[in-house]
This record gives structure tokens, sequence and C-alpha cells, in this order.
């Protein structure tokens, strides 16, 4: 293997290590919003009159028809079952997905009991205090729980004064994770300071995935407005709370496979919004709106995975939020994507997928790829005289040079020409790193014996201990990978001799992607190892050019 193919491992490796985190280096610092110029022009509509979802709320003597009993409904549909609470006026007590499983077998509840405000509306009385209406509301619904088979609407309300209600109404519907809630506070919009309240998820979503410390690489909130994605990722015990004024197209919370999100109806219906959260013993993200009192406000919560296809039927731009690399990997990770779920739609496993996956691009680079092995060949049969010309002009680089092209250009050599497949090959492997790392589609899908989890390393035990690089685990497919790549170097090599410096680079690169790969998905692994033996075969039945001679 020459240099160059080296360095474009080398290059493989730096940018696969630093992907997971490129998010987070190149985001840009957030700057908060300047007052939009409906606020600087309404004196009467000061800024400090929209409430913050970490302002302390208070009990305010107000509240006259308060409900002290909770009362919940529990919602089936076929893709989760939902426990929805009269507190707050409907927020979400639980969550359970039908389709998606913790590493126990048990599914997942994303809501988890740690975060009952997370519909909450909060607003300032004419006397500038918070009024708490976290406790239970009256339920007005005739429905009272079990599996739906069309939109069931909830009614919600909350009496503020004698007469003066406030109503929340949620709708729920099969085959769909949105959640449409309409806030009427048109009978109390003359005791709310300013004519403006707050819709607050507080408390983030719960940790899913096996390895908490990948899924925690994830969470974020973010805000889109106008068309810029602004977002909030929290340090160690640090508390952070961004507001945005103006028109925003949603705010959203995720972790590495799900999301929520609070759509508008409209932008406009929003006067600002605000992102953060709390970093203590976990990472805990909020989010709000601010709307109007004077119209009926229409929001939808998205609460499910982060599933490309069902994200970008929302629209909105909401697949901002997902992972697919950096702006050249993007489109080839999509694209990726795609083709994997085209074909899961004949074949369940994909694993077999990724076979026949790495059949069809060696075919498709086979052409690009001939010349390149023949031209390494080629390169290999031309080191002696390379060598001698060295010795002749050692003392002369500018001749030496002139020399060394001259008798590529007459053997018709292209010295670079052994660089083409790992070019050819770099997009790829960053853009199959994406997708069994962070898309949810390859979350948990096995393939055999111990390969359980494509998205996952295909750990056969763990350490008691961790290994810079390496981590705590054992995994068979980065061994066999490794061994698969040393056959092709000694392969590329021709047997020829090398010299000290390339030799021992050539068994650095094997040991430092043993390291490197032991962490990676296993998905990525299969194909890597499987089109190194491909090309193995390859290598096998291209027989090596000789050199023209002159």
């Amino acid at each position: 293997m020459d240099k160059k193919t080296l360095l474009a491992f080398l290059l493989i490796a730096i940018v696969l290590i630093f992907t997971p985190y490129y998010m987070e280096m190149v985001s840009p610092t957030q700057v908060p919003a300047e007052p939009s110029p409906e606020l600087q022009q309404n004196p009467t509509t000061p800024i400090d009159a929209i409430p913050s979802p970490t302002d302390p709320p208070v009990i305010s003597d107000m509240l006259v028809g308060l409900d002290n009993y909770e009362k919940t409904i529990l919602i089936k549909t076929d893709l989760y079952e939902a426990v929805i609470s009269s507190d707050g006026g409907g927020s979400i007590k639980s969550f359970v997905f039908n389709n998606y499983f913790l590493s126990d077998s048990s599914r997942i509840d994303i809501i988890n009991g740690h975060n009952k405000e997370n519909s909450l509306i909060q607003f300032k009385n004419l006397d500038g205090n918070i009024v708490d209406l976290s406790g239970a509301w009256q339920y007005s619904g005739a429905f009272h729980g079990g599996e739906i088979y069309e939109a069931q609407s909830l009614v919600f309300s909350i009496e503020i004064s004698p007469g003066r209600k406030i109503f929340k109404t949620l709708t729920l519907s099969p085959g769909s994770y949105l959640i449409d809630v309409a806030i009427d506070m048109s009978g109390v919009r003359d005791l709310v300071f300013a004519g403006t309240y707050s819709l607050n998820w507080i408390g983030g979503l719960t940790a899913t995935e096996k390895n908490k410390t990948d899924d925690y690489v994830y969470f974020k909130s973010y805000v889109y407005q106008g068309g810029e994605l602004e977002d909030v990722k929290l340090k160690k015990d640090e508390s952070e709370t961004m507001s945005f004024n103006g028109a925003t197209d949603w705010v959203a919370i995720r972790t590495k496979y799900f999301i929520s999100a609070f759509i508008p109806s409209s932008p406009n219906i929003v006067s600002s919004a605000s992102i953060g959260g709390t970093f203590q013993e976990r990472e805990s993200y909020d989010m709000s709106l601010s709307l109007s009192t004077s119209d009926i406000a229409n929001v939808s919560i998205y609460l499910g995975p982060l599933e490309y296809d069902r994200i970008k039927s929302i629209g909105k731009d909401l697949d901002q939020v997902m992972n697919f690399g950096i702006f050249f990997v993007r489109p080839i990770s999509k694209s990726v994507l795609w083709v994997l779920k085209k074909l899961h739609n004949y074949i369940p496993n994909y694993g077999y997928i990724l076979i026949i996956f790495a059949f069809a691009v060696k075919i498709l680079v086979y052409p690009l790829t001939k010349k390149s092995y023949q031209s390494t060949a080629a390169m290999q049969q031309l080191q002696p005289e390379i060598t001698a010309l060295k010795e002749k002009h050692q003392k002369n680089p500018q001749k030496l040079n002139q020399a060394t092209m001259e008798l590529y250009k007459q053997r018709g050599v292209n010295p670079l020409g052994g660089c083409l497949p790992m070019l050819l090959q770099m997009p790829l492997l960053f853009a199959l790193f994406v997708v069994f790392r962070t898309t949810i589609e390859l979350r948990a899908e096995p393939f055999i014996w111990w390969i359980k989890d494509l998205s996952a390393p295909d750990a056969v035990f763990t350490l008691p201990f961790s290994i810079p690089i390496y981590g705590a685990h054992v995994a068979i497919l980065p061994m066999l990978m490794v061994v698969s790549m040393f056959i092709q170097q000694r392969m590329m090599s021709g047997g020829a001799a090398q010299q000290p410096q390339q030799k021992m680079m050539q068994y650095f690169m094997t040991g430092f992607f043993f390291l490197m790969f032991n962490t990676f998905p296993s998905g990525l692994n299969l194909y890597y190892t499987l089109f190194n033996v491909l090309t193995i075969a390859q290598q096998k039945l291209i027989p090596p050019t000789e050199p023209v001679s002159t």
C-alpha cells in the first residue's frame, strides 16, 4: 500500500472519530435575538410579561374552579399508549411506544414519569405573579379511555374567576405521533398581564439507550425561526435559557432517537420562544412558546421517533434536527438510508441488505478501481527505477522531480491512481457511519449469531476496565475487518520489499483501525469487512499491468 493510500486511510480515521461531535463543534454561538419590532414599538407589551419556564410559579387566589382530584385517560393507538392527566390541563403522564424497546425488551416510555409539565400553560396576572395552572383541571369529555380508531378530542378547562375559564383541547389520532392542542384564553384575556402567555415543556425527555453516554451526546434543545436553526447544548453543572423574539416555526427537544416539538399552526401566532435547561445529574432540556390571548392558539406536539420520512412529511423543516453528516456527506447519507429502507421492504434483515449493498457498490466502482489497482501495481514495478533516479539526482531535487515525472509519462503510469479507491470510499463510509449510528430505522436491527444490533458494536463480552480509543468491550467484526485489511495491504505491496517507515506505517494503521473500529456500529464493520474481501477477490482476478516500455 502506497503512502497516498495510507494517508487516505488516516483521513478517514480522523473524520470518523470526530463525526459524532461535528454538530456541536460547528454550531454557531447563540446570541439572544433582538426584540421584534412589534415589541419595540408597543411599550405596553414588556418582554418580562412573558413567563419563563424557569420562573417559580405562585398559586393565585384567582383560581376558583380547581379540581383537586387528578383524572387520567389511557389512549391506545397502533403506535403508542399514552396516559393523559387532567393535571395541567392534559399533561402527558406516560407515552409508551408499541414498536420501540429498551435493552431489556420492555417498551420505551419516553416520559417515564419524570416530567409531567410537558404542555403546561403559564401566565402572569395583573399583579405580575405567575399563575400556577399545574393542578388538576376539569375534564368534560365523554371518552374515558381505551383504543381509538379515529381522532379523539379531550377537553379540559379551569376557572380563573367566576364564569371566567381557560379551555385546552388535545386531539389524538391513530397512525400519527402528532397531538393537536387548541388553547382558548379569550375568556380571561383581560386578566392576563400584557395579553401574553406561554406554553411550556419542562424537564425534557428520558434517555432510552443502554449506552447512556452516547445517548446524551445527542441531547439538545432547538428553535427554528425564519430559516435559521439555533440550539442549546449544556455542559456539566450548567444552566442556561435563551430567548428568541419574533415569529417561530417550531421549538424542539431531542435525544438520540426521539424528539418532542411544539409546532404552531403559523409562525406568526408566536411572539417569542425560549430554549434551555439544566445539567445536574442528567441533562434536562426545556422549551417554550409565547402566545397571544387574542385568538385560539393551535399548536401541534410531535412526540415520537426521529423517523426521517415521518419528520419530513410534517414539513416546517423539522428534519433540520437530524444528523446526516457534514454538507457533502448529507445527500449521500439520505440516499443510503432511502436505498436500505427500500430494500428492507423486500428483505427483512438489514444484515443481508448490507451484503447486497456491498456487492452493488463494488460492481458500480469496478471500472474505476480496476484501473486504480493496475496503476498501483505498475507503480510498484517502477520502484527500482525510481530508487535509481533518487540516487542519481539526490543533490538536485528539482531534477529528480522532472526525471520522475518523465518516467511516469513514458511508462503511462498515474502516480495518483492508487488513491482513487479510497477517495471513492470516503464519502460512502462517512454516510454509512452516520446512518448506522444515528438513524432510528437501523436501531436494534439484528443480523445473525452474535450480531444483535447493527447500530451498535457487536460486543461479545465487557472488560472490567476501559482501553483508550478501544473502549471496554470486545467485538468480533473489527478483528475480521483488520485481518481483511492486512491481507489487502500485503497484496497491494505485491510482495515487493518495503521501506521500514512504510512497513511501520502499515502496521500502525492496522492497529489504529482495530482500536477505532471497535466502538463503531457493527453494520459499518460488516460492510467494510465484506468490501475488503471483495477487493481482495478483485485483486486476485485482475492481473497487474506491465509498465509501458520505450
